[in-house]
Parts: C-alpha cells; structure tokens; sequence
C-alpha cells in the first residue's frame, strides 16, 4: 500500500532498533483519510470471505478496524484492557505488550461474540503475535472463528508473522518493516 508506506517513510520516527513512532498518523493523532484506505484495502484483501464482525484491541487498532467494519457493513466490537463494572458477564485472556513491557488482560463481554460467527481480527501493529493470540481465545472462548488477520505495520524482523502463520491465520500486513535503526527505517518492497 504505497500511501502507507510513503507516510511511514515521512513522517513515521525509528526510536530504536524496535520501537517505531507513528502518533502523527496511527495511534495518537489519526489521519482519516489514511485510515479509510486502510479499510478499505483490508476489505479488498479479503474479499470472498464470510466475515460477521471485525473485533481488534482498544485503543490504537479502532480506527482501522472501524473503517473496515464500515466497508464490510459488519459490526466492530473493541476488546477492553480494563473492564468497567458494567460488565458483568464476559471472555476474557492475558497478553503481553511488547510496547509497554507489561501483562494485560482483555475482555469483551459475551453478548458481541457469538457461536457461529466470523471474525477478522485488525491490529495496528504486529510484533510477537500475542495481541491476535489473545483476541483468537477470546473469539474461542465465545465459539467463534477467526477468518482473518489485517495488520497495518508488520515488525517483519520479529516473530509475529512466523508465530501466525504456524497457527494457520490468514494473515495481511499492509507494510512491513524489515529492520531499523534509529532515525531509519526500511520497509518491504510493494508487491
């Protein structure tokens, strides 16, 4: 997705050799007119597939799987890092954040995963793959299917993709970072 990969070029900042900055554009400041390719696209990669929901992770994977949810005239839902005391009767699992360096738990209450459905999985980053592991039990735990995996940005030089793809996802990144170091970053080549 040329556009995506021009913005990261531009305006994404290579903190590390792991840690890429993208707030202007992805998951602090949002460019709507970015987003809305995303979803689209998402929706062109998948295109054939029997999909009910879109369910991601709050807070940065909302605006691209909304766009896509939006497209597909599908329901998003958002799993939750903290339950409210609204919800009372729920799935939930433990993942670690490779960004944050932390353990969190997430939940979704039953009522938006139900037995039978399809479900893609949309993330803004993917990394080790434990954010899409744990969205996969959820949606496990609810007797539903995951259809699907859209990526935005790929850390193509860790084992996130090897992990998903052992475990038979159906995955699709739309850039994929080889490598960086700080203040370069070097992507996939565009197929």
């Amino acid at each position: 997705m040329k556009i995506l990969h021009d913005t990261i070029l531009k305006d994404g900042l290579a903190l590390s050799d792991s840690i890429l900055k993208v707030d202007s554009f992805v998951n602090h400041q949002i460019d709507p007119k970015l987003m809305n390719l995303v979803g689209k696209e998402f929706v062109k990669r998948f295109e054939g597939k029997k999909i009910d929901k879109v369910l991601t992770i709050e807070a940065s994977g909302i605006a691209p799987a909304m766009i896509t949810a939006l497209e597909l005239g599908v329901p998003m839902v958002f799993a939750k890092k903290h339950k409210p005391i609204t919800m009372d009767d729920f799935y939930s699992t433990t993942v670690y954040s490779f960004t944050k360096e932390t353990n969190y738990n997430l939940t979704v209450s039953k009522e938006f995963i139900n037995e039978g459905e399809n479900i893609l999985l949309i993330d803004d980053f993917l990394s080790a793959g434990n954010a899409i592991l744990g969205l996969r039990d959820i949606v496990n735990q609810g007797g539903a299917t995951v259809v699907g995996v859209g990526i935005v940005i790929e850390k193509g030089f860790k084992e996130g993709r090897e992990n998903l793809l052992k475990e038979g996802f159906h995955l699709e990144s739309l850039a994929i970072v080889e490598k960086m170091e700080k203040g370069k970053i070097t992507l996939n080549k565009l197929k």
